[in-house]
């Protein structure tokens, strides 16, 4: 049995379809499942049952000896949410929490970091454990991962294997509920489809110029290979980065979305928004090293070849993954 945490969301029921095409039916979905569009995304899921995340550690306790695997996936990702305690209870406490059962149980982990604990990037984007309690995120959310990360390469009793894997920006199908916190790729395609042109956010930097603030975005279905990858390889515990190791510009994004459609470019620059101007990240790429040298070498998705795929198989016909 498989439980998957946060898997009405976007990566989560991702998930649940990749363990589905891999053989798996014998999964345990856990989410607060209060929101209903969120839940299309576990239509056509094949799943043995429904758990509430407010009953999940208690359902553990009296399922644990059928339990092979956790899969972590779920948290409250809002980078504008600036209420701590909202973070403390849903990502940090939460997690601790799964972590001591897992130990206690010997059920290994794998759970959702991201690429927000690096802050401004100042120590670089390596995932080198030594950095991590110097990183200095930028709000709440970046934060409560941090922590949570700080606090498990402190205890002595670990899972008999754990991963925690520092999410970067990722995109792809299943994303439609996220609003704000989607993807720039659903953002934009939207934005053609209703106006025939993109706004990007105009730099506030002068070391860069307007659309060239640079990320490193990486397609859903890289991210499910990986910790598929991981799932099986079960060794090598430890946290890592989870990108494409190559940063790109919004600009090549929005060129790459209008072609995708077929569509002539028409991009505008935008203030970026006060409330987050001073949080922005104007580049990321993950250092990539650690996770080849335990043995993943499958190729990652580029920029062009993940949104073509997004756009044509997925968004223009409102496709759920």
């Amino acid at each position: 049995m498989i439980v998957v945490t946060g898997a009405a969301g976007f990566i989560g029921s991702c998930l649940v379809n990749k363990l589905n095409n891999k053989g798996f039916k014998d999964i345990v979905i856990v989410d607060d499942f209060s929101n209903e569009r969120k839940n299309n995304n576990l239509k056509h899921k094949v799943f043995q049952e429904k758990v509430h995340r407010d009953d999940f550690l208690t359902w553990l306790d009296f399922n644990r000896a059928n339990v092979e695997f956790i899969l972590h996936i779920g948290a409250r990702t809002d980078t504008t949410e600036f209420d701590v305690e909202v973070f403390n209870k849903l990502n940090l406490n939460y997690t601790k929490a799964i972590w001591k059962a897992c130990v206690k149980y010997d059920i290994p982990l794998i759970y959702a970091s991201s690429a927000a604990t690096y802050g401004l990037g100042e120590l670089g984007y390596a995932d080198d454990h030594k950095i991590i309690k110097d990183l200095k995120p930028l709000n709440p959310y970046g934060e409560s991962k941090n922590e949570f990360d700080k606090w498990a390469l402190s205890q002595r009793k670990k899972p008999k294997f754990w991963a925690g894997l520092k999410f970067f920006n990722v995109y792809g199908p299943n994303e439609y509920h996220k609003e704000r916190m989607a993807s720039v790729i659903l953002h934009a395609f939207h934005q053609i489809k209703e106006t025939g042109k993109v706004k990007l956010f105009r730099s506030h930097n002068p070391d860069f110029k307007d659309g060239k603030q640079l990320r490193d975005f990486i397609y859903v279905k890289d991210v499910l290979a990986v910790i598929y990858f991981l799932m099986k390889h079960k060794k090598d515990s430890g946290i890592y980065n989870l990108g494409t190791g190559k940063a790109r510009s919004f600009l090549a994004l929005a060129t790459a979305t209008f072609k995708a459609m077929d569509l002539e470019p028409a991009i505008e620059f935008i203030d970026t928004p006060a409330d987050i101007r001073d949080k922005y990240q104007y580049f990321t790429e993950a250092k990539m090293e650690k996770l080849r040298s335990i043995g993943y070498d499958q190729p990652f998705y580029s920029l062009e070849e993940g949104i073509e795929e997004y756009v044509q198989e997925f968004l223009i016909s409102e496709r759920y993954f």
